[in-house]
């Protein structure tokens, strides 16, 4: 049994979401002990445990150690199998966290994945809003996919039928994930060069308690108040304003970059005594950081994108924008289940397998 100290390099919630997914994938069990142990309120919160509840009816397999507070977890994995999964939230809990310990290993499913969500939030913090996740994770993933000879499949299809914001969550939430086929891994992937940047699409949206405030509207005019922004832009940015039912207010921005060959994102959330503006000012000077240098990815794609790279292919070249804790916190975790080597330096990251 693999063992895996959640108290490594950044020691948050990454590693066991990253840990049980592969583990899962290769039907390898592991133990993951000091799970988020320097965290204010370490160990298991309830987004963890619903997360690993959910893996263990679609690995069928077995977790001991499960509850709220746990500080370590052995898991068992089964076979993946084909299947609906019923995910009830009862906190503001995030939708796209739990999402990447179960898209992994959907994709690897014998057949189509459904999951429903009910409850959670579609954009909380310290998590991918859900737009960067359906138009820049997802388009990114699924033009990686693409590119790679003799695997299809990977589709993912998210319909969101109710937006959650933090603290009331209430989102709602169904997703279709049809898996890939392959017999075997490539031989290699290397990105090139992003290409001509072809669109910019920013996207503000907040819940209809604060649609007479005119929050969307002004989180866009505070990314028009960052004059790079525009400058930088070169061409007509594209502004799409909505406003969403909610259980409780709350509003995100995301700035989603169409370039040739990549998909590069930003995001804002919104928060009490932070004002409008200010939401669309740092999630500008965000897609700014991001985009300063012709890299293949952002900085939270790079980091989330390493276990499908180990997994799909025998080697892979990257760059991206800035290598993170979190991005070197998966390295570890990822090269415990795989025999193979990742070197990152720089704004590169390569994948040998041994």
């Amino acid at each position: 049994m693999l063992s895996i100290d959640g108290s490594y390099g950044e020691g948050g919630g990454e590693i066991l979401r990253t840990a049980t997914a592969l583990a899962a994938v290769l039907e390898k069990p592991c133990h993951v002990f000091n799970i988020r142990k320097e965290r204010e309120k370490p160990g298991l919160a309830l987004q963890h445990l619903v997360g690993l509840q959910a893996l263990e009816k679609l690995s069928n397999g077995k977790i001991e150690g499960a509850s709220l507070g746990s500080k370590e977890i052995k898991f068992f994995p089964g076979k993946i199998s084909s299947q609906i999964l019923k995910i009830p939230i009862e906190t503001a809990g995030s939708i796209t966290l739990i999402l990447q310990t179960l898209l992994l290993p959907s994709l690897f499913s014998p057949g189509p994945i459904k999951i429903k969500f009910q409850g959670g939030a579609t954009d909380t913090f310290f998590s991918p809003p859900i737009d960067y996740f359906r138009f820049v994770f997802l388009k990114n993933l699924e033009n990686l996919i693409n590119s790679l000879p003799k695997i299809r499949g990977g589709k993912v299809n998210i319909n969101i039928l109710r937006r959650g914001f933090y603290p009331k969550g209430g989102a709602e939430v169904e997703i279709e994930i049809i898996p890939l086929e392959f017999s075997q891994k490539i031989s290699s992937f290397s990105f090139k060069s992003r290409g001509e940047l072809k669109r910019i699409l920013v996207i503000s949206g907040a819940s209809e308690f604060l649609k007479k405030k005119k929050v969307a509207e002004r989180q866009i005019s505070g990314a028009k108040q960052t004059p790079l922004f525009y400058h930088k832009a070169k061409l007509p940015i594209e502004t799409k304003i909505e406003y969403y039912d909610t259980l409780g207010p709350g509003s995100q921005m995301t700035i989603i970059g169409e370039f040739e060959n990549t998909i590069l994102g930003a995001s804002a959330l919104g928060k009490i005594l932070k004002s409008s503006e200010e939401v669309g000012r740092e999630a500008a000077m965000e897609f700014l950081k991001e985009t300063r240098k012709d890299l293949s990815f952002d900085s939270h794609f790079s980091d989330q994108v390493l276990p499908y790279l180990a997994l799909l292919t025998k080697s892979a070249k990257i760059t991206t924008s800035e290598i993170t804790q979190h991005t070197k916190t998966n390295i570890w975790v990822i090269e415990k289940f795989i025999r193979g080597k990742f070197t990152a330096k720089e704004n590169i990251i390569t994948w040998q397998i041994n």
